[in-house]
């Protein structure tokens, strides 16, 4: 897992280090990693290093001073150096060393005739400093941009970004990975990010969040190598019990209930409308109906016996699909009443309450259902603020409803009621099509099935759980991720596409 702080922090820990304002060891050190990498895309888009022709966009603070040492070290190296000032002012020192290794200044007034024989530009203009409001000059899409620290116009905390920000296809972070470059929009216009050590360590404080990828799925799951997995039976790989469908749709449902199966799941168990009933039962003969009378049999074996009830059904999915009627409501209150884990999805938030409980539960809105969720709980916040700062909203969400959200999205963010925050990022944006959170839903429910967590946790328990089940959420996540990229190489994905590629996913993944 890869640690992400906010911007404002790294820029603290970098002041500890630099109680001489004179000191320019750090400037140094992260110019050298934005030539470096300036040196390998120079040799990448034009095979050569010595004539080609770099621009930088230079800023009026220290960020502009990285662009300019770097640019004079490519200046050494043949390179025709151009520093476009875009302030009155710009870093004494950094233009004085471009000036010494045959390095030029221009005007942004220039930039357009300066891009026309351009290899690749270096964005150095506003790094963490960049504001509200600002206005960025155009850049055109076939030169290859170079970010130093972040992309101009991006907010480094929040990932928030301009309209006229700077699209990177590369980015140089300084120091540590910054939450701005890998939430919000900044994740979507910082290209490939390469983050560079300044030897910040202890003066850095606790991550705000961490990146997840695919090998860190095994830790997620809290694997350990049991030999005596191998014989498990049907009850012991994860028994889900499936709330969801209605007449109008009933292929959430079917979507959802494939997904489980294709996940790994031992045993379904389905409540469903009578409409959408035929259709489970034809496309997913596994699966167990449970009628009502069961329901209410079961969960009360439940409470009086926790060992029998969690043998029975370990965890439930429950909203793909469903309709706000007065027999759900009736399912979801029982179910909600009782101690098993809960995934909850699409039609069961209209039926959620905000507040404190005792059940384990993952809600997995996107922002359109994260806005109504805060509504509801009494927060006022526009879906342009969820776009703005999503972690700051699904982390007041999780509060609000004692719950792990799982924000979905390009960046999706799962986090704790005590803010503990993990990050999976979509392999192919074609994720976002219908049916897609259906299946994300069968896989977090698979996933939770299969954990064996307390039925009753103790108060001592609660963050340790808290942090346990935002690590399963995020492995879900990286499992639909995967599965949506082994999907993308084929063309463009739909839901079924997912499914197919479910168990080829599981297995790369190691699952």
């Amino acid at each position: 897992m890869i640690p992400v702080y906010a911007g404002t922090h790294v820029r603290d820990a970098e002041a500890k280090l630099l109680r001489d304002a004179n000191d320019l060891t750090l400037m140094r050190r992260a110019a050298d990693a934005l030539a470096h990498q300036a040196v390998v895309m120079l040799k990448e888009d034009t095979g050569r290093l010595y004539g080609s022709r770099a621009v930088a966009l230079v800023g009026p603070g220290n960020n502009g001073g990285d662009g300019l040492f770097a640019l004079a070290s490519l200046a050494k190296r043949g390179v025709h150096a151009t520093a476009v000032l875009l302030a009155s002012q710009a870093h004494q020192e950094g233009l004085a060393a471009l000036s010494r290794a045959g390095g030029r200044t221009a005007p942004v007034t220039d930039l357009d005739e300066l891009l026309e024989a351009c290899d690749l530009l270096i964005d150095a203009g506003y790094g963490t400093g960049a504001r509200p409001g600002l206005q960025l000059p155009a850049i055109p899409r076939d030169i290859p941009v170079l970010a130093c620290d972040l992309p101009s116009g991006v907010d480094s905390d929040t990932g928030a970004a301009v309209d006229s920000v700077i699209l990177a296809d590369r980015t140089v972070s300084f120091g540590a990975l910054k939450t701005g470059l890998v939430v919000g929009s900044g994740h979507l216009v910082s290209g490939s990010i390469r983050v560079t050590d300044l030897g910040l360590g202890a003066a850095l404080p606790e991550p705000e969040a961490w990146v997840v990828q695919g090998d860190d799925l095994e830790l997620l799951l809290g694997r350990d190598g049991d030999w005596r997995a191998a014989g498990r039976h049907k009850y012991q790989r994860g028994v889900l019990g499936l709330l969801a469908g209605s007449a109008k749709y009933p292929g959430a449902a079917v979507l959802t209930a494939r997904a489980a199966v294709a996940s790994g799941l031992g045993l379904l168990r389905t409540l469903v409308p009578d409409a959408v009933a035929t259709a489970l039962t034809t496309q997913v003969p596994e699966s167990v109906p449970l009628a009502t009378p069961e329901l209410t049999a079961l969960l009360a074996r439940n409470r009086r016996n926790e060992r029998e009830g969690a043998a029975r059904i370990g965890a439930w999915a429950i909203g793909p699909g469903l309709d706000d009627t007065e027999e759900t409501r009736k399912h979801l209150a029982q179910i909600l009443a009782a101690n098993t884990p809960c995934v909850i999805d699409a039609g069961a938030f209209s039926m959620l309450e905000p507040g404190e409980h005792h059940q384990l539960r993952i809600l997995t809105p996107h922002a359109g259902e994260l806005h109504a969720l805060l509504a509801k709980a009494g927060v006022r916040v526009s879906s342009r603020d969820i776009a703005a700062d999503p972690i700051r909203w699904a982390r007041w969400a999780a509060v609000a409803y004692d719950s792990v959200v799982l924000l979905k999205g390009a960046s999706t963010i799962c986090t704790a009621p005590d803010g503990y925050t993990l990050i999976v990022h979509a392999s192919t944006p074609d994720l976002a099509t219908a049916g897609s959170g259906d299946v994300l839903t069968g896989i977090l429910g698979t996933v939770l099935a299969a954990a064996n967590l307390p039925a009753t946790p103790t108060n001592k328990d609660v963050v340790a759980l808290g942090h346990r089940l935002t690590d399963l959420a995020a492995a879900g996540a990286l499992i639909h991720a995967h599965a949506g990229a082994l999907a993308a190489h084929e063309g463009t994905v739909s839901a079924v596409d997912l499914l197919q590629e479910l168990p080829r996913a599981g297995r790369d993944l190691g699952v």
